[in-house]
């Protein structure tokens, strides 16, 4: 079940499904720890002797987002009930504090009580095991803890605090837990429970015939009761609609720092690449690690997570948002990626945002030889990234702290980790870790970091090294251009394997991450085998329904929802698609070449959620997000792509592109 709303601050994360339950709740990093795991904190409604779930079916929902923030605008109506809940869910740009906004209105002529019921349904670091849930009297809150971490529940409606409350067990023999207990209307007070627990409390509401009354409920987290509690004091002192206004007036002025006046592009494209920009900084740990995604439901595929930092998703979303004009953001990812690199001068599969390494399947040893259990292009483009911020930045102070520790020996490695033979880095694992070998990508994104690595060394005066890097990156172009284009099929392939005797089996698959020749500056983008490879990828990827899109390669079989090759190659992929995007931008000579790039971000506005979250790939048939929703991946190609697209409008000083109407979504 995709995530249609998640909102942070860098410490914490929360996710909403579409039924309006929060189903995520990280901290103290973004991604680690989830003590929620998937499960549901739900919001309850009795009225009349009648209760009902807001995720039931009785219920019209629309979840949104409060223009150019990250505070949620749900309205929630239900006619059976005569009852619409407005809400609003923040949580603190700088402190550990969750926070709901929720307003009733009687919708009858009526007079009428109501009671909202809220459901706490706590693993504290991911284990049911050894957990407590409490009243507190003299405080007048609820608050579950283990160890480390305290989760305190307050608020109050028009006629007082926590109306009634209930804690008790979950799950376990035979307990369900004490949402059970809200169905009638009526909670049992027990103030104390342990192990696998959970707890609910409820607001007591008194409506007036088509009047409304508003609930304020927050939950304040910390390392430890006395944080916590000085927290919820700080909600009670300031008051929560005075909190919410500041959160609001914090994300607006965060995402409009660049002035786009004079810029006139759809309504729908601009909407979506600030929504983009704030869910991607959701998904920025404050201690450097981004996270490619953090919808725990994917754990019902394969018993694992999006969870981690991958090298290769940190350096391209900082790449975009450098482009985008925020490189002070990328800075503590850039010390991430020093901390993480091995004594050898590589980054490995991936890591947890604490920074230890995370769950791998690329082994060590294959067929009784031992191996490298990594995907170069991670190392590589952590410096092509780098480099980057230094070009925008000129911040020279802060990459020579890296050159010595980073730069230098991810450099000396990729001139290191060579076949002298062929001029091509040595087989990894691919971009989509499904399979090792040479490929394109990979081969371009190393010739991308050596430049890179050749442009510091050069800026520091390290010479020798500098004609060492620029020596090998043009060696890996020979090789690319060598063994990795096909002249028969007039386009790059996906790769190649190298044989035990040296001889190299192709891989023609088509695929569309070859894009990365044009993408890290082997060719440029007018070269005629980079057009004739988009051109085949463009035909051969695109999928040929009415959802339309490009397909990693032919025949993907990840989340494959059909079997008819010729027509639907693959899903079709957020991240593949604005490949082609950026592409026609960055060769576009006139503003006419513009439109086809301005369409296909349309094609992605179309297909975003209401609420603008962006998945990794979508149904070929009926457009529904599929795997994990937010993937941060998506959301900064988005943003690259409308950031390239700006810079070449501003190149061909053109303010608009043809006047292209927007498509209906506007994603406030």
């Amino acid at each position: 079940m995709p995530r249609p709303l998640v909102i942070g601050n860098g410490a914490m994360l929360v996710n909403f499904d579409p039924g309006a339950n929060m189903r995520d709740l990280y901290y103290p990093f973004v991604g680690q720890w989830n003590h929620i795991q998937g499960n549901k904190n739900s919001l309850g409604v009795w009225v009349e002797d009648k209760f009902t779930w807001c995720d039931e079916s009785s219920w019209e929902r629309f979840l949104r987002y409060l223009k150019e923030t990250l505070v949620t605008c749900v309205q929630l109506t239900n006619k059976e009930l005569g009852l619409s809940l407005q809400i609003n869910d923040c949580v603190h740009y700088h402190d550990n504090i969750y926070i709901k906004k929720v307003e009733v209105k009687n919708l009858t002529d009526r007079h009428r009580e109501v009671r909202l019921f809220f459901t706490h349904d706590f693993s504290i670091d991911e284990s049911e095991v050894g957990d407590t849930a409490l009243y507190e009297p003299e405080l007048g809150v609820v608050y579950h803890y283990k160890k480390g971490k305290y989760f305190m529940i307050n608020g109050f409606s028009g006629t007082g605090g926590i109306y009634q409350y209930a804690t008790g067990t979950k799950r376990f023999r035979g307990a369900e837990g004490t949402w059970r207990d809200a169905e009638d209307g009526h909670l049992q007070g027990n103030p104390i429970a342990q192990g696998s627990v959970d707890s609910t409390i409820s607001f007591r509401l008194d409506l007036p015939p088509n009047e409304k009354d508003i609930v304020y409920y927050w939950i304040s987290i910390g390392k430890n009761f006395q944080e916590a509690r000085r927290l919820n004091e700080y909600v009670v002192q300031r008051f929560p609609e005075t909190i919410i206004q500041s959160v609001e007036a914090y994300w607006r002025q965060w995402v409009n720092k660049i002035n786009y006046d004079g810029i006139n592009l759809p309504e729908d494209v601009m909407g979506l690449y600030k929504r983009s920009l704030l869910i991607i900084r959701t998904q920025f740990d404050k201690r450097g690690a981004v996270t490619a995604a953090n919808d725990s439901d994917i754990m019902q595929y394969n018993r694992d997570h999006y969870s981690y930092c991958w090298p290769r998703d940190g350096a391209m979303v900082s790449y975009a948002l450098i482009r985008a004009g925020y490189p002070e953001m990328t800075k503590p990812f850039f010390h991430f990626c020093e901390n993480a690199l091995t004594s050898g001068g590589f980054l490995l599969h991936k890591y947890n945002p604490d920074g230890s390494v995370g769950s791998s399947w690329h082994p060590w040893i294959r067929e009784g030889k031992p191996q490298l259990p990594i995907q170069e292009d991670e190392t590589a483009l952590v410096l092509f990234a780098l480099w980057e911020f230094y070009e925008q930045t000129k911040d020279i102070e802060f990459v020579l702290l890296l050159y010595r520790s980073l730069i230098r020996p991810a450099g000396n490695f990729m001139v290191k980790f060579m076949y002298e033979n062929l001029n091509l880095p040595y087989e990894s694992y691919d971009l989509w870790e499904e399979r090792r070998g040479v490929f394109t990508f990979t081969a371009s994104a190393v010739y991308g970091g050596l430049k890179a690595a050749a442009n510091f060394a050069e800026l520091f005066a390290d010479y020798l090294r500098a004609s060492v890097y620029k020596e090998t990156a043009e060696k890996v172009k020979k090789g690319i251009l060598t063994h990795l284009y096909d002249e028969s099929l007039n386009r790059f392939i996906r790769g190649v394997y190298v044989k035990e005797d040296g001889s190299l089996t192709k891989d023609l698959t088509m695929e569309s991450s070859v894009y990365g020749v044009s993408q890290f500056g082997v060719l440029p983008p007018d070269d005629k085998r980079v057009e004739s490879t988009i051109n085949a990828i463009d035909s051969g990827l695109w999928v040929k329904t009415d959802i339309g899109g490009i397909a990693r390669y032919t025949n993907d079989y990840y989340f494959a929802k059909s079997s008819d090759i010729a027509n639907v190659p693959g899903n079709p992929w957020f991240i593949c698609t604005l490949w082609v995007a950026e592409w026609h931008i960055s060769k576009a000579k006139s503003v006419e070449e513009l439109v086809k790039p301005v369409q296909l971000l349309q094609w992605v506005t179309k297909h975003a959620m209401p609420s603008g979250i962006l998945s990794e790939q979508i149904h070929p048939y009926t457009g529904e997000p599929l795997s994990v929703a937010p993937l941060t991946w998506s959301h900064s190609a988005y943003v690259l792509t409308v950031r390239l697209l700006i810079e070449k409008m501003k190149e061909l000083t053109c303010s608009e592109v043809c006047n292209l109407p927007p498509i209906g979504k506007t994603f406030d």
